[in-house]
């Protein structure tokens, strides 16, 4: 699996959220992986009022001003965590928030993660998309928590990848989901048609 390079990270912040769709997510799980691929995005940079670091840097969301290629996870709603990952150049304080992914590797331990019980939900492609079609659910299925806030996606623990020979697909740019400013802003990105994504 090719990693992506911290050269793609380093780009403005709305062209890494268009190109993250399609690539694989990669969380290492002991000797196992746990995959998906990215099928929708939101973009947060430094001027908007619905980013993170829009009044400056502060202990929750340091980890946004590194270089691109880091991973910025944060609490929200007092019972979620959101995945992000930091974009751009040192010191500007943007990222991509993963909204939602198509399960690929390792769906039975993001089911434990998700605490499917019920054998009803294990049946056919309505369990998969439930599993991880919005950032709450893919951060939870991945196991993704303030631990992992700061990893170095270019290391070996989580990582995202190319697609090799993967079909190719449209981009639907629309308004961002969940916040409360900034609201008129096409920077939430999918691929048109896919299952997996949290709202059309």
């Amino acid at each position: 699996m090719k990693k992506l390079s911290r050269s793609f990270y380093t780009r403005p912040t709305r062209t890494v959220a268009k190109e993250l769709l399609g690539k694989i997510f990669v969380r290492k799980n002991g000797n196992r992986f746990l995959t998906g691929r990215i099928v929708e995005t939101e973009a947060y940079l430094h001027n908007d009022p619905a980013c993170h670091a829009y009044r400056g840097i502060t202990e929750r969301n340091k980890v946004m001003f590194n270089t691109g290629g880091f991973l910025y996870v944060y609490f929200t709603y007092g019972m979620h965590f959101c995945a992000n990952v930091v974009t751009y150049k040192e010191g500007i304080g943007e990222a991509v928030l993963i909204r939602a992914v198509e399960p690929v590797d390792g769906i039975d331990a993001m089911t434990k993660n998700r605490n499917f019980k019920d054998d009803r939900h294990l049946k056919g492609v309505g369990h998969l998309r439930a599993l991880t079609n919005g950032p709450a659910k893919f951060a939870q299925a991945f196991n993704l928590t303030k631990e992992q806030s700061g990893i170095d996606l270019l290391g070996d623990e989580i990582f995202i990848t190319e697609y090799k020979g993967a079909a190719p697909f449209t981009v639907v740019s629309t308004t961002r989901i969940g916040i409360k400013v900034g609201i008129e802003k096409k920077w939430r990105y999918y691929i048109k048609g896919n299952e997996w994504i949290s709202k059309k």
